[in-house]
C-alpha cells in the first residue's frame, strides 16, 4: 500500500478572488464538481492506496474533513500545522507520523491543488516508480513540458537519461525557475522536465536524509511530533517546537543535496494552476480561445476567461481580447492574460488599504456549516446561515447584540435559557441580549436561516462560549 500525504496549506493569492487566504484554491471548484482537494485525495484513492494523510493549518481542519465526506473517504490522520513552514517540515513530520506504524511504508507526497485529468496514466507512473523507491531512491516526478514556462522550476535529467521514459531516470539537478530565453533553450534541449513537487519514497529514507543534510530540522520537527496532542480526530502537532523549525522546501533542504535521487517522467496533462492564465488554459478554450462561466456571456471577445462565481450576477464581456474578468459579490478581478502572475500585487493593495476582500470571502465557513452577510447597516445586519445536518452551534451569549432567528429551511433545534424548543420553516425566535442560547439541526437536510442581528456592536468576537462540541476557545 502507499500512503498518499496530501499537502493542503497555501495562502491562495494567486487566483483571488474566488481563492483567499481564508480559503485557498485546493478548496474551490475550478473545474467541474469536486474541489482540487477532493479531486487529488479521489485520484489517490482505491486498491492502490491507503487512507490519505492531510497536513493543514487549523483554520481549515473541518473545510478538510467535511469535503472528504463529501467524497466518501475518510483521512488516516490530519496533522495540523500551528504556523505555516513550508513544505520540508510538514513532509518530515508525515513520515515521522507514517514511520510509528511502519518505516518502510511507501509515501506519495503531493500538493492537493494540482490538476491531473488522467489518473490512470499518473497511477501507472506512481507504480513505474515504486521499486526504485523501494530501494532507497527519492523519486520525483517530472512533466514533459510543453512550452517554455518561467513558471515552474525545472529538473535536469543525467547524461544518457530518456525524458520519454516510462520508468525512473537517473537526475543530474533541480533548476530554479528560469528566464524566458533560458526556459527556450532547456525545452529545446530535451534533456529537463518541469518539476511538479510531486515524491515517492518510504518513510525512513527520507527520515535519513534529513539526518544527513538537515538534521537541525529533525530534531525540531520529531519533538513536534513526539509532544503532539489529540483532539477531535486531529493530531495537533506541538505549537512551541514548531516555532522553532526552518521555514524551508524540501527541495532546498534535502532534494538539492541528495546523490540518491531518480525522476520518473510523466507525459500526460498537468497542471498546478498558478494563476488565471492556468485556468483558462486547463479549462478548454472554444474555437476563439473563449471560456465562460453558466453566469457570463461572451460577445465578439478571443482569448477572453470570463467566470462569474456568484448566482444572479450575470457578466458580459464585449469585444474583448487576451482579458481575465472574475466577478463575484464583494469583488471583481479584470486583468490581461498575460498579466495574470501579478494578481498577488492586487491582494497586497488590498491588505495595505485593510480590504477585508484581500483574504476573507464573504462566505466564512464554519465547523457546522457557512454564513454570509447580505446586509450590514449602522446597527444591524443580516446574514444568511447553513447548519448542516447533525450539527450544531456552540452555547453561548453575546454582551453587545440582540438576535432574531427566521428559519427558511429545514428545522431548527433552538435553546435560549433554560427553554429548548424546535422551530419550522416560516418560524423564528428572538434571542435577547445576553441571553445564553444555542442552534442546532436535528434533521438529515441542511437548515437555513435568517438571523437579524441588531446593536451597538456586531463583531464576531462578541461571544462568550459555555461549551462547544468542536473545542474551540
Amino acid at each position: 500500500m502507499i500512503y498518499p500525504v496530501l499537502l493542503c496549506g497555501g495562502s491562495g493569492t494567486r487566483l483571488w478572488p474566488l481563492s483567499r487566504k481564508s480559503y485557498p484554491k485546493q478548496f474551490a471548484k475550478f473545474m467541474g464538481d469536486e474541489s482540487l482537494f477532493q479531486a487529488s485525495a479521489l485520484r489517490l484513492s482505491g486498491n492502490d492506496f491507503a487512507a490519505p494523510i492531510v497536513v493543514t493549518g487549523d483554520p481549515f481542519r473541518f473545510i478538510v474533513t467535511e469535503q472528504l465526506a463529501q467524497v466518501e473517504l475518510v483521512a488516516k490522520s490530519i496533522l495540523i500545522e500551528p504556523e505555516g513552514r513550508n513544505t520540508a517540515p510538514a513532509i518530515l513530520a508525515s513520515a515521522l507520523w507514517l514511520a510509528k506504524i511502519d518505516s518502510k511504508a511507501l509515501m506519495l507526497v503531493a500538493p492537493s491543488d494540482h490538476v491531473i485529468p488522467d489518473t490512470a496514466a499518473f497511477v501507472a507512473a506512481i507504480r513505474s516508480a515504486e521499486p526504485r523507491a523501494q530501494q532507497g531512491d527519492l523519486v520525483t516526478f517530472g512533466i514533459a513540458p510543453t512550452r517554455p514556462e518561467t513558471g515552474y522550476g525545472y529538473l535536469e535529467l543525467a547524461e544518457g537519461a530518456d525524458v520519454r521514459a516510462q520508468s525512473p531516470q537517473a537526475l543530474a539537478r533541480f533548476v530554479e525557475k528560469p528566464d524566458k530565453v533560458r526556459a527556450a533553450e532547456m525545452m529545446e534541449s530535451g534533456s529537463f522536465l518541469w518539476n511538479a513537487g510531486i515524491f515517492l519514497f518510504t518513510a525512513q529514507t527520507i527520515i535519513t536524509a534529513f539526518e544527513t543534510h538537515a538534521p537541525d530540522i529533525l530534531e525540531v520537527v520529531q519533538k513536534a511530533v513526539d509532544a503532539a496532542t489529540f483532539d477531535l480526530g486531529f493530531t495537533r502537532l506541538d505549537r512551541e517546537a514548531w516555532s522553532m523549525v526552518r521555514d524551508i522546501s524540501i527541495d532546498y533542504a534535502i532534494m538539492e543535496k541528495s546523490e540518491n535521487l531518480s525522476v520518473i517522467p510523466f507525459a500526460g496533462e498537468w497542471s498546478d494552476l498558478g494563476g488565471w492564465d492556468a485556468v483558462w488554459l486547463e479549462s478548454h478554450p472554444d474555437a476563439d480561445g473563449n471560456v465562460c462561466s453558466a453566469n457570463a456571456t461572451s460577445i465578439d471577445c478571443t482569448d477572453t476567461l470570463l467566470r462569474s462565481e456568484t448566482d444572479g450576477l450575470q457578466l458580459v464581456g464585449i469585444g474583448l481580447k487576451n482579458i481575465i474578468a472574475i466577478a463575484m459579490g464583494d469583488a471583481v478581478l479584470v486583468a490581461d492574460k498575460s498579466q495574470a502572475q501579478r494578481v498577488k500585487e492586487a491582494v497586497d493593495a488590498l491588505k495595505s488599504r485593510g480590504a477585508t476582500q484581500a483574504v476573507q470571502l464573504p462566505r466564512d465557513y464554519r465547523p457546522w456549516g457557512w454564513y454570509e452577510s447580505l446586509v450590514v447597516g449602522g446597527r444591524f445586519q443580516v446574514k444568511r446561515i447553513v447548519v448542516n445536518p447533525g450539527a450544531a452551534l456552540s452555547l453561548q451569549s453575546h454582551h453587545h447584540r440582540s438576535e432574531h432567528w427566521i428559519v427558511v429551511e429545514g428545522t431548527a433545534k433552538v435553546t435560549v435559557g433554560e427553554s429548548t424548543q424546535l422551530i419550522s420553516e416560516n418560524q423564528s425566535v428572538y434571542i435577547p441580549l445576553g441571553a445564553i442560547h444555542r442552534m442546532e439541526n436535528p434533521g438529515k437536510v441542511p437548515m437555513v436561516m435568517i438571523e437579524v442581528q441588531t446593536g451597538a456592536y456586531l463583531g464576531e468576537d462578541d461571544i462568550i462560549r459555555y461549551e462547544d462540541i468542536y473545542a474551540r476557545d
